[in-house]
């Protein structure tokens, strides 16, 4: 009878979700963000596929078309048209596309070099200083300064404003992960993979790093959308993209000469800007609380 109970108990435990799975489905705007965010990343990949219109095909009689909800634009011009007679949904789709390419190169070089050179820092005692002196000096520069440098070297441009941000990430990054490293340092499985004679590469990568990846990546979620307001600053300034190159900080840069004629040119990039920052910066404080281990049995 025991036995027949604890078995019929076995397969309601399994089948049980796990304690961080329920709480980010009670979690509803924790939820509502990853759902906006999927459809815009998705809608990004597809645009080629779901955009109604050529986005770089100008009509000078169909510019400032309103948004058809206005009651005076086309219908095949969902969000109207810009200043050129351009289809602004579908530049939307593809300039959706540019930014968040650009926030995930930005965000992916920045973390990499910073997790590598947190982890150093943390395993050798005497890289420490040098590489937490290298980051203080590289948190001197701001992300725009590091736009204007570059771009005046290589010239304005998607690559100018993805060095510059994945420069920016670099301290910030490092800085998370040595704190991380350094508690994990001082765990007893890193003495005893010591006495067994385990060498340090399989001590940083299979020990030190899988253990500090999950607050790194909770990082990186916030931090993406602070990219993605810093690159859009940097777009909307002139340094990124250049016309007529799709791309939402560059539209609603090119929108705000038409603010009081047309304000939809300029409003509608900066919304789809917002609601990716508001969304990733959601994720990223869900995913914080469901991965703190002083929360997991709450």
């Amino acid at each position: 009878m025991a036995q027949s109970a604890s078995s019929a108990a076995a397969p309601a435990a399994a089948s049980r979700p796990p304690s961080a799975l329920r709480r980010l489905f009670r979690d509803r705007l924790a939820l509502a963000a990853a759902v906006v965010l999927v459809l815009l990343i998705a809608a990004a990949i597809l645009a080629p596929w779901i955009a109604p219109n050529d986005p770089y095909l100008t009509n000078t009689r169909l510019r400032m078309l309103p948004p058809v909800w206005e009651g005076r634009g086309r219908w095949q011009f969902l969000l109207g048209t810009d200043g050129l007679g351009r289809c602004l949904f579908s530049r939307v789709l593809f300039g959706l596309r540019a930014t968040l390419l650009m926030g995930l190169i930005a965000t992916a070089i920045g973390g990499a070099i910073g997790l590598a050179l947190g982890l150093l820092a943390a395993f050798y005692k005497r890289l420490d200083g040098w590489l937490m002196h290298l980051a203080d000096i590289l948190l001197s520069f701001p992300a725009i300064l590091l736009g204007l440098a570059f771009a005046a070297v290589v010239g304005p441009g998607m690559t100018a404003v993805v060095i510059s941000l994945a420069i920016a990430t670099i301290p910030t990054v490092a800085r998370v992960t040595r704190a991380s490293a350094l508690v994990v340092m001082g765990q007893d499985f890193i003495e005893a993979g010591r006495a067994i004679g385990l060498n340090d590469r399989t001590l940083l990568t299979r020990y030190l790093a899988l253990n500090c990846i999950s607050s790194v990546f909770v990082y990186l979620t916030l931090r993406f959308g602070q990219v993605i307001l810093l690159g859009s600053a940097l777009s909307f300034l002139g340094l990124g993209a250049q016309p007529p190159a799709a791309e939402l900080g560059t539209m609603a840069s090119a929108g705000r000469n038409e603010l009081f004629l047309a304000p939809h040119i300029a409003v509608i990039p900066s919304f789809v800007i917002v609601l990716l920052v508001l969304c990733a910066n959601v994720l990223g404080d869900a995913l914080r609380d469901l991965l703190d281990p002083r929360l997991r049995n709450t």
